[in-house]
């Protein structure tokens, strides 16, 4: 056991907390839309209705999509483009040493589809699934609202073009945006201590990359 919690720890305690604040996300959720059940006169849910519930899915693949949508990016973006200083960035060609640039030169002899892209397709996978997820999710809880003020329900195809959808996905790929470009820009002048996200303490502000 403590051979695993060494090896594994840093996936082990995100996944913790995940599943920590999930479950607080589906605690506080459930109070929030039996408020607003009671307000329109409809039944309430029981938390294990409330977790098959439209509303608690449609909250959180909207989160996850963005998630997933910004590694998707990052992954790809980081293939092609680079910051100078940033711990984020591959280097430079004129900071790369004849080592690392014979490793690059093996690396793109590889050959395979998938090993050579399978990090950035599973991310675009994840995001497409999650996507779905969260437009059907959000269909469904849209027209459960508009059965409450006794209005009509709407197709996929119509819903697809109201702004509803839209919105909550756009206000969250936006920020997730906002993210990358503050990780990129700040490890370029900033440091932690210990970190793989961060450039030694004794790199200067010009070298690109962590390694």
């Amino acid at each position: 056991m403590k051979r695993f919690w060494s090896e594994n720890a840093l996936s082990v305690v995100p996944t913790g907390l995940f599943l920590l604040l999930w479950a607080a996300q589906a605690m506080t959720g459930w109070q929030v839309h039996n408020q607003y059940l009671e307000q329109a006169r409809q039944h309430t849910l029981t938390w294990t209705q409330y977790l098959r519930s439209a509303h608690f899915w449609s909250a959180t693949t909207e989160n996850w999509e963005s998630e997933f949508l910004q590694m998707a990016a990052f992954v790809v973006l980081t293939i092609y483009l680079r910051q100078r200083g940033s711990a984020e960035s591959n280097p430079f060609p004129d900071e790369q040493s004849a080592a690392q640039r014979r490793q690059d030169e093996q690396e793109a002899a590889q050959r395979g589809l998938w090993r050579r892209n399978s990090l950035s397709a599973a991310f675009v996978l994840l995001f497409t699934v999650v996507l779905t997820l969260h437009f059907f999710s959000s269909w469904g809880e849209y027209n459960l609202d508009q059965q409450a003020q006794g209005q009509a329900a709407v197709s996929v195809s119509g819903f697809l073009h109201r702004p509803e959808f839209w919105f909550e996905s756009f206000q969250n790929w936006q920020s997730e945006f906002l993210a990358v470009v503050a990780i990129v820009v700040l490890s370029i002048s900033l440091r932690q201590l210990g970190s793989s996200q961060s450039k030694s303490l004794l790199d200067p502000n010009e070298k690109t990359g962590s390694a």
